[in-house]
């Protein structure tokens, strides 16, 4: 029976399209390889450019890691790609990275919507590869020759590296870390498929919101998986429920024992559910779980075990625990947040800034409202012409059963005008009924999809000012809009 539930499972996870094909795994694999070809003449010329000696020129080398969902092998046909550019510590993030790779990237004929994030924790470049989304953030180490495979759990690679890079460099570590130590990789990644989709589904997917990210689910996947080395993945889905719906937070969950901090340390006060990076042993998983979020992930743990812990039934069928949260029949109110700009190549700009700062909303929120259920999906307003962008967040009755939700709107404010580079957009909060919520506004069939927030096109075509190298003075490596603004380094048509 147990092997059987295990196929039905793989079978409801083929069903549901969670496994790329062999041709879309190939052409993800042809891309990582041209970038690779591509950074490696880009490490070659910034080298030369620097005026590094021949002999340095010709043994310097630089690489591409991939990380996430990709790295860890649990991407479907429709994710992204994040790959993180490591370079030796000659090539710099504001000229190299962003001018001189910006500009060869630029010139590629495989290379589309290509734009620069600098504004971000971990500044990267994004843009879409024969058609293949990628983030491409960058790390240099203090070495001239970085091998294709570079063992980055190495601590040697890891010596007086700058802050940034050792940002981008975590989530390479952490996934190498984790796949090393689970005791069956395939077990692993077909269990963190299901996470990923159960997650999705019940509304508790996304750490802007304030729930688990992709990290988060694959440590915990993998500290079940350590403690049952030769469980099926039935049994592994039924033990991540049964573990996680009983576990005394703010204890924190952790792989190796090996690390485990003096008992001053183990409780992390600052996390409602301290999740430990297994790169390093001081290290915690970004969290931005709030009390409500919180209580709604316990929840669905709860839930999750109490559907899995008997799976002889004979009417159980996985379709069941993966059934999309019913938000319109699980809240009579709503906080609708409307975000929009007058121009459509703003808007991807203004809803990240939003997004990134919806932490504070939810804090004021919890404290008027005492409990608030932030849907992570994103709608459009149909009956609006402005482009935009809107989420609808439950709410359950307060102390005070009413939100001045004017006053939330003007502390929002305050947070979101504090320190925005752009041009900013319309933002407004309002209360709507569940009977007054748009039919577009599709809660419980699980059809809607979330949508990666896009970042502003640059109009390549205005004037631009060349931009020379600080080593080579006569030599042109791109343009840079003359204003100065954040916005992208571009390399000019």
């Amino acid at each position: 029976m147990d092997n059987q539930r295990s196929m039905s499972l793989l079978q409801f996870m083929a069903d549901e399209g969670l496994v790329p094909s062999p041709e879309e795994e190939e052409k993800r694999k042809n891309a990582i390889h041209k970038l690779k070809q591509i950074v490696s003449s880009w490490i070659k010329k910034v080298a030369w450019q620097h005026r590094l000696p021949k002999h340095q020129i010709a043994v310097t080398s630089a690489t591409i890691l991939t990380y996430g969902s990709y790295g860890l092998g649990v991407h479907s046909s429709e994710s992204d790609i994040d790959a993180l550019c490591v370079a030796p510590f000659f090539a710099t993030i504001a000229e190299d990275f962003f001018v001189v790779l910006h500009h060869m990237l630029k010139r590629r004929p495989e290379v589309s919507e290509l734009h620069c994030v600098k504004s971000a924790k971990v500044p990267l470049m994004r843009f879409k590869f024969d058609g293949i989304s990628i983030d491409l953030p960058y790390a240099r180490l203090r070495v001239l020759y970085v091998p294709e495979n570079v063992d980055i759990l190495n601590p040697f690679f890891m010596r007086n590296i700058d802050d940034t890079s050792w940002k981008s460099l975590s989530g390479v570590r952490a996934n190498k870390r984790i796949l090393q130590l689970v005791p069956n990789v395939e077990n692993f990644q077909s269990m963190l498929r299901c996470l990923k989709l159960w997650a999705k589904r019940r509304g508790v997917y996304g750490t802007l919101l304030g729930y688990l990210g992709g990290v988060h689910l694959a440590v915990l996947a993998a500290y079940v998986c350590q403690r049952h080395p030769d469980a099926t993945l039935n049994a592994l889905i039924m033990n991540f429920f049964r573990t996680f719906a009983f576990w005394p937070w703010p204890t924190p969950v952790m792989l190796q024992e090996g690390m485990l901090p003096t008992a001053f340390d183990a409780i992390e006060p600052r996390s409602f559910m301290p999740i430990w990076l297994p790169s390093g042993p001081y290290e915690y998983c970004h969290s931005n779980i709030t009390k409500s979020t919180f209580y709604r992930i316990r929840t669905e743990f709860l839930r999750g075990h109490n559907m899995t812990r008997d799976l002889s039934k004979p009417d159980f069928i996985w379709d069941n625990v993966f059934e999309p949260f019913p938000y319109s029949k699980r809240y009579s109110h709503f906080v609708k947040i409307y975000l929009s700009t007058t121009d459509q190549c703003e808007l991807g700009d203004w809803v990240g800034w939003v997004k990134s700062r919806f932490r504070g909303l939810l804090g004021i929120l919890d404290g008027v409202q005492g409990l608030c259920d932030p849907n992570p999906t994103e709608y459009v307003d149909t009956e609006k012409t402005e482009p935009n962008v809107v989420f609808y967040w439950g709410l359950q009755p307060g102390k005070n059963n009413l939100v001045d939700i004017d006053l939330v709107e003007g502390e929002f404010m305050k947070i979101i005008g504090n320190g925005y580079e752009g041009s900013p957009g319309k933002m407004e909060l309002s209360i709507l009924l569940a009977s007054q919520l748009p039919k577009n506004a599709q809660f419980d069939d699980g059809t809607v999809k979330g949508r990666k927030t896009c970042w502003k096109i640059i109009d390549y075509e205005k004037k631009r000012n060349p931009v020379c190298s600080q080593h080579l003075p006569h030599c042109l490596i791109g343009h840079v809009a003359p204003s100065g603004e954040a916005e992208c380094l571009s390399s000019g048509g």
